[in-house]
């Protein structure tokens, strides 16, 4: 009976009850997803009891007692890592939780749907039918990709829209992830190498100061890692193993037999003995029980493997080309969720024995470590989910650019297509095709495609700015 009843209070202040209504329901919306979201994304590490890991980790956990540089490992991540070990890592997870939450929002906002109920639903279709909930459960880097890519979106289109202080945030952020991953460092360039490139001829759309602003996060991610590398190691050296990897995909391909067979003849390379006997895989040779570890692993065999790189580039360019097309198409189609997840991880585990004792038992009972994680059932939904969503975010952007004049959401699908594309050439030409690769940005293209969904229910409101600064 008070809906559109005005009351008069004591100091001639005029409050309308329908309006303090809708305050006091969108303020419990506010909590309600604040609490809920998090909770939702942290729903794989609450239920298997500790933080999901996955092989790699163990190199990352490291940096911090090992005081040297490894292949692919990132020291900043390292560290990282090292500040949530007493809290058995929940700290990191708590982070990376929260950081999606804000993330989610502040895109939500930009795109006119800040309301916490429509953020709400939005995240928990994203949690159902993406990889979204395991990367935020997993102490990887491949949380932060996805969320650097639209932290960017948001620094370089949408900055005159945040605060100076979500801008320091989101600066810190890009930057941090940008230190993680050399991949993600990578997409990141290409995207701020192609909003200089489309600048000319997007009338405005696109700032001069934003695109600095997106840029410099890549530098400062560099000089990030860089002095993280010193801290920890007394070099001033970038992460290395970049030929390493690159020698494993060419040698995946048949490339590197190729070349031993025709330059063995003449050359005496610690390979040559062993041409017959090559690993089939990438993993196989650098991870397994291969010559690799025989010859010396990266140490003994790294300025072979990048003589080799540099040398079958220049001699089979046509065939590196195939390859390389061929890698990225693959790297496209791989985005199922769990790889690495629910498989023996050794190296993990050893890692934590030697220098993080009090983290076995807890880490021991965890459900992960009693291979109770079988991801069949769950890809069923991911992989068809992720498929589409990247096919129809490409057409979301092709949409857009016929129609023109190109709005938010249009910008938005292409920054996504070409972070797609860029993040399946790099990891599928340097690494080779992965589902982890996939995984971790195809999660965006669904949210994407659930923006312009909820766009054509409801319309952008400008001033539904609840969770907006």
């Amino acid at each position: 009976m008070f809906r559109g009843m005005v009351w008069q209070t004591g100091r001639g202040n005029v409050i309308n009850t329908q309006v303090l209504r809708g305050r006091i329901t969108d303020s419990r919306s506010v909590w309600i997803a604040a609490i809920a979201i998090p909770l939702m994304l942290l729903a794989p590490a609450l239920w298997n009891g500790y933080p999901l890991l996955q092989w790699d980790t163990g190199g990352y956990l490291a940096r911090w007692y090992e005081g040297y540089l490894v292949p692919s490992r990132s020291t900043a991540f390292g560290i990282y890592l090292h500040f949530g070990e007493d809290s058995s890592f929940w700290i990191n997870l708590g982070i990376q939780a929260l950081a999606t939450l804000w993330i989610l929002q502040l895109t939500l906002g930009a795109m006119g749907l800040a309301q916490p109920l429509r953020l709400l639903v939005i995240s928990l279709v994203l949690i159902i039918t993406t990889a979204l909930p395991w990367l935020a459960s997993m102490l990887l880097t491949d949380i932060f990709t996805g969320l650097s890519v639209l932290s960017l979106f948001i620094l370089v289109v949408q900055g005159n829209r945040t605060s100076t202080i979500e801008k320091c945030l989101l600066f810190t952020l890009t930057a941090f992830a940008a230190a993680t991953h050399s991949a993600t460092l990578g997409v990141l360039f290409g995207l701020c190498c192609v909003g200089w490139i489309a600048r000319p001829f997007l009338r405005g759309r696109i700032t001069a100061l934003g695109l600095t602003q997106g840029s410099l996060t890549i530098t400062a991610g560099a000089a990030m890692l860089l002095l993280a590398n010193f801290a920890l190691s007394g070099q001033v050296a970038w992460t290395p193993g970049g030929y390493g990897v690159a020698f494993g995909r060419m040698l995946q391909d048949g490339i590197v037999a190729h070349y031993l067979r025709e330059h063995c003849p003449r050359q005496k390379l610690n390979l040559c003995p062993y041409l017959d006997q090559l690993p089939a895989t990438a993993d196989q040779f650098l991870w397994g029980n291969s010559m690799f570890n025989t010859l010396g692993r990266f140490k003994g065999l790294n300025d072979e493997m990048s003589f080799i790189v540099l040398h079958s580039l220049i001699e089979y360019p046509a065939k590196q080309a195939d390859a390389a097309l061929a890698a990225t198409a693959q790297q496209l189609v791989h985005v199922g969720t769990g790889e690495g997840i629910n498989e023996w991880i050794g190296h993990t585990y050893g890692i934590i024995e030697r220098y993080i004792p009090t983290q076995v038992g807890p880490m021991r009972a965890a459900n992960q470590q009693r291979w109770r994680l079988d991801f069949t059932a769950v890809n069923y939904v991911h992989i068809p989910v992720a498929l589409a969503s990247m096919l129809l975010v490409v057409l979301l952007f092709g949409r857009g650019l016929w129609r023109r004049p190109l709005d938010d959401l249009t910008l938005l699908a292409g920054a996504i297509t070409f972070a797609l594309l860029g993040n399946a050439f790099i990891c599928g030409v340097i690494s080779g095709p992965h589902d982890r690769y996939g995984a971790r940005l195809a999660w965006v293209a669904t949210f994407v495609v659930l923006i312009f969904a909820a766009r054509q229910f409801v319309a952008p409101d400008d001033t539904d700015d609840l969770l907006m600064p």
